[in-house]
């Protein structure tokens, strides 16, 4: 009873075997119908013509395969981050003085001049002043005319002429003052630029000091981002910059970079850079978010086609044409890109041609049949997109 288990034990796993051996390893198929094994298990042996697809050719002849020119591309790369947008230039207009406001020249949204008077506080008092200060001066005028005039008759006494051109002085800076006085009742824009949402009315009594306004020049925006430590011998001012506003995936710009920070972060071992867009158009706000692209070509590498590389224990490999016959060359991989394997070797060079299709059957030192050599002669050296690092 033992035995018979042990002999159903036996046939259980030899009929596992055979299964598996029929179903992973097809090229097994012409040598069991030559021991019979196939009819034996009922399976309809394989025709010839699928037994020569599967060896490239007719039995002992060259295997058929399609092969790739090797290329050359420099290595790409590719670093993408989230800046924040901020203004060219951004002022926050203020008071110099207390006082009513009276006239009030700003629309919320609008856009203001340099220069343009934006809003008025009430001035009589320094108006008065002014008139005063005006006709105190003229008074003071006169007097040291007329003693200039007595000098040279000895009527006037030195002390006395001094005197008098204090007092003219003095009522000269008194002009003044009452002139900057009445300039403080007025405020006018700093800047060119965007006036935001205001609070403000004809009427309102603000303090020195007071924020009145902001006005924002968003000819162009600058944006603050940071870079990985890797790239900051490759960073440079100049340096051109792709950005995408993150709310409007379906715009893309062209920037460049205007100023590098000095200092890399010691916690993200990141530098802080600042990029420079034009906003011609004005879609683009103030505080708005950003992604940033930045590509930074590296050393030529050899480029192959993705189907070109095989594996093996020892590593990645390609299967080199040479003279009808193929060799087994190792790579090593640099770089995947979409269309492209980036790969450096020692006995790869440019123009070589690598085996991508038909490699199944393929043995060190043996002969192939090239079915596009017409078409091999284009090769993989046009620029690719690099892979984000």
């Amino acid at each position: 009873m033992k035995v018979f288990r042990q002999l159903i034990l036996s046939l259980a796993v030899l009929a596992a075997g055979l299964y598996v051996w029929v179903s992973y390893v097809p090229a097994s198929l012409p040598m069991l119908d030559r021991l019979g094994v196939l009819e034996a298990l009922g399976i309809e042996p394989p025709m010839e013509q699928d037994s020569e697809q599967q060896t490239g050719g007719p039995r002992g002849g060259p295997a058929r395969v399609i092969i790739a020119k090797v290329g050359e591309q420099a290595l790409v790369d590719r670093i993408s981050t989230i800046g924040d947008g901020r203004a060219r230039r951004s002022v926050d207009v203020r008071s110099n003085a207390m006082g009513t406001i009276t006239h009030l020249n700003l629309v919320p949204g609008g856009y203001v001049q340099a220069g343009t008077v934006i809003a008025r506080l009430q001035d009589e008092a320094e108006r008065i002043a002014l008139e005063q200060g005006q006709i105190q001066l003229e008074d003071a005028r006169t007097d040291a005319e007329r003693i200039r005039q007595l000098q040279g008759t000895g009527a006037v006494t030195e002390v006395r002429l001094r005197e008098s051109e204090l007092a003219l002085r003095s009522a000269e800076l008194a002009v003044r003052q009452a002139e900057f006085d009445l300039s403080q009742r007025q405020i006018e824009a700093p800047i060119s630029g965007w006036v935001g949402i205001i609070n403000l009315e004809v009427g309102d009594r603000v303090s020195a000091q007071d924020l009145l306004v902001t006005i924002t020049d968003r000819s162009e925006i600058l944006i603050d981002f940071r870079i990985p430590e890797r790239v900051v011998g490759k960073i440079r001012a100049g340096l051109p910059i792709e950005v995408t506003p993150l709310g409007l995936r379906e715009l893309t710009l062209t920037g460049e970079i205007s100023a590098i920070d000095t200092v890399v972060d010691r916690s993200s071992r990141t530098l802080l850079v600042q990029g420079r867009l034009p906003n011609k158009d004005e879609q683009l706000r103030a505080g708005m978010a950003f992604a940033v692209n930045m590509t930074f070509p590296g050393e030529t590498v050899l480029s192959i086609a993705p189907l070109a590389v095989q594996w093996s224990s020892d590593g990645p490999f390609v299967w080199v044409v040479h003279d009808a016959k193929v060799t087994q060359v190792a790579v090593t991989i640099v770089q995947r890109n979409r269309d492209s394997v980036l790969v450096t070797s020692d006995d790869l060079k440019v123009g070589d041609n690598v085996v991508t299709e038909g490699v199944q059957t393929l043995r060190e030192g043996g002969e192939v049949s090239v079915e596009n050599l017409d078409e091999a002669a284009s090769d993989l050296s046009v620029p690719q997109d690099g892979a984000t690092l």
